[in-house]
């Protein structure tokens, strides 16, 4: 099965999915915007549309995709606009493109039982949008597991 979650810089993103057990492969790449076939400076221009994004594949029978949610709420604050710590642009905005109906109504859920703990815990709702999946652009090679390559 298939997972795509934007939560600021990818690479954080990335790493982090990649180390949970049942989740077969990641990419990273851009989602979301406008432009076909993004380059990372299209994108940091802030005028694709684009986030920064990671596609998550991995097998239900050994992590489920509540538990791939519960990852992606706990590594990044849903509750800034646009925002992830020092980044700040569309690209960086925090997002989640379901693939199917039942990820849709699992992401709804969580937003919505994780919100009193938000405000509590940063002051604010989360601003989480939930979008259909549309065409994912892998980013360039460079990117692609750059932690494992910069050590």
């Amino acid at each position: 099965m298939k997972a795509t979650f934007a939560a600021g810089c990818f690479w954080h993103v990335e790493e982090i999915f990649s180390k949970t057990n049942g989740v077969t492969s990641t990419a990273v790449g851009y989602t979301g915007g406008n432009t076909d076939n993004p380059t990372y400076d299209d994108v940091c221009s802030d005028s694709t549309g684009h986030a920064e994004a990671v596609e998550v594949d991995f097998d239900p029978e050994l992590v489920s995709y509540q538990e791939l949610l519960k990852i992606f709420f706990e590594n990044h604050n849903p509750t800034t606009i646009n925002r992830q710590g020092p980044d700040i642009g569309t690209q960086y905005r925090s997002g989640i493109f379901f693939h199917d109906e039942e990820q849709e109504r699992i992401a709804l859920d969580n937003i919505q039982k994780l919100n009193p703990l938000a405000k509590e815990k940063f002051g604010s709702e989360i601003v989480t949008r939930v979008l259909p999946a549309s065409k994912f652009f892998r980013a360039e090679e460079y990117h692609q597991k750059y932690f494992q390559k910069m050590g």
